[in-house]
């Protein structure tokens, strides 16, 4: 496995989605505390849900920290800022992390409510998929609520398959094999 503190940064780059919307992405910063606070608080109570997979009115400070300081040997974090207008906000992201040593990372992808079915958590989930994928893991996996279909859906559509999770029926595991075994 490739020694992930040497990998590589993202270039930004531009998205143009469905909608004719444009947005850049690119990796989270320690400068992005308020962005990511913001864009927390604009989430609904749903979307916070199945993003935390608890109810969550507050994102603690502890949180918001990790966030912005992904770990560069074992965690990646990616942002997507609307470009219109003069200011922009963080609408969506993206990351993973693995336990230290594991060959295994495990995602999560949380996209502003007013910017689902555009195409922006497929690109998001995409780039994080190529960035594991050179960093040499071997397989990527999330904990996804059975209930969100649309999560369930997309990672089916980047080739995840998705199984019951043995210790919990209210959730789904989904893995992608990153890395040809052998």
């Amino acid at each position: 496995m490739q020694d992930k503190s040497e990998a590589a940064s993202l270039a930004p780059f531009n998205v143009t989605l469905r909608d004719g919307r444009q947005v850049l992405v690119r990796e989270i910063t320690e400068g992005d505390k308020a962005g990511v606070l913001a864009a927390f608080n604009r989430l609904s109570a749903d979307a916070r849900y199945a993003r935390f997979m608890a109810a969550m009115q507050q994102l603690p400070e502890a949180m918001l920290e990790h966030a912005t300081h992904p770990a560069v040997e074992r965690e990646f974090a990616l942002v997507a800022l609307a470009t219109e207008g003069t200011a922009s906000s963080i609408v969506g992201g993206a990351r993973y992390a693995a336990v230290p040593g594991s060959d295994t990372c495990e995602f999560a992808v949380t996209v502003a409510d007013d910017w689902h079915r555009v195409g922006l958590a497929s690109r998001l989930l995409g780039t994080l998929i190529d960035i594991a994928r050179s960093r040499g893991y071997r397989c990527m996996e999330g904990y996804v609520l059975s209930s969100n279909t649309g999560m369930r859906r997309l990672a089916r559509r980047f080739g995840f398959v998705d199984v019951a999770c043995p210790d919990d029926a209210t959730l789904r595991v989904v893995t992608l094999a990153l890395q040809a075994c052998g």
